[in-house]
């Protein structure tokens, strides 16, 4: 995975006050994300040193499901971290610090990709989700080769875009998509069966 530095750009633009340090906590062996929010919030950069450390790979995985290659990808995941540390006043602990920072990245790579994205025609479809597709699509898009799935997620609309990456290769399931991109189960559900259902038409195009 390609390296970042994202604490050049946050002691470069940071202008906020000291803040008093958190009381005695060794952040390295602590185990609780919102322990390591609270040391950070209280001025322990080193918290978040661990948070980046504990985070760093799905978030480039992340970026790089949506981008396609490592430069822009690496370039991602360090905005994300800035932006997460920057915006930690924001998080309120009412889901999990790893819900907040996946929607803090989908965010960013969405806005990225659509000041990128070609113009091609939103596809859609109006049968109803089934499960038994999901599995079998879902097997049939870990085997294909790597370059033609990427052009063809590329292509998907942003949300089944955003639905089938979350939920084929970071394995989350459909409620902690919901939580993440801010809709409901059903139409997290359908967004991910539009998808596969997209994805095998375009695969089959380009085969």
């Amino acid at each position: 995975m390609a390296r970042f530095d994202w604490k050049v750009s946050v002691t470069r633009d940071r202008t906020d006050a000291a803040r008093p340090v958190a009381p005695e906590l060794d952040v390295r062996t602590s185990d609780d994300d919102l322990t390591l929010v609270d040391a950070c919030r209280a001025g322990r950069r080193d918290a978040f040193d661990v948070l980046v450390q504990r985070h760093q790979r799905q978030v480039y995985q992340l970026c790089y499901r949506f981008v396609g290659n490592h430069e822009d990808a690496s370039d991602l995941a360090q905005d994300v971290f800035i932006r997460a540390y920057r915006g930690l006043h924001t998080f309120k602990g009412n889901s999990a610090f790893s819900t907040w920072l996946y929607r803090v990245c989908v965010n960013l790579c969405l806005n990225r990709a659509a000041s990128r994205r070609p113009r091609f025609a939103a596809f859609d479809i109006a049968d109803r989700p089934d499960s038994r597709v999901e599995r079998a699509d879902t097997l049939l898009l870990r085997g294909e080769r790597a370059a033609e799935v990427r052009s063809a997620i590329a292509r998907l609309p942003p949300k089944q875009r955003t639905a089938l990456i979350l939920r084929v290769y970071h394995e989350l399931p459909h409620e902690a998509i919901a939580e993440i991109v801010g809709s409901s189960v059903g139409a997290v559900k359908a967004n991910f069966f539009h998808a596969l259902a997209n994805l095998r038409k375009l695969l089959r195009a380009q085969s």
